[in-house]
């Protein structure tokens, strides 16, 4: 994955730098987790894009909401 992002072929969605304020703000929130600085970035995608559909294996995201309230797409096995 690392080489792929490297030749240019895969592109980050989110700068974790430009978007601190946001990730520290999801992880307070959800502090009785505790929330990962990964699924807070996967959630704050999910408010960035609002037609995505979350893959995940991790029962955390059927209680994690973007903007707030609204639930979160998921595709989950």
């Amino acid at each position: 994955m690392l080489r792929l992002v490297k030749e240019g072929i895969v592109k980050m969605a989110i700068s974790v730098e430009s978007e601190v304020a946001a990730l520290e703000a999801l992880m307070e929130r959800y502090s009785d987790k505790p929330m990962s600085i990964a699924d807070a970035c996967l959630v704050r995608l999910s408010e960035r894009f609002s037609d995505c559909l979350l893959f995940t294996l991790d029962k955390d995201f059927q209680h994690y909401r973007r903007h707030g309230r609204r639930l979160i797409p998921l595709l989950t096995p």
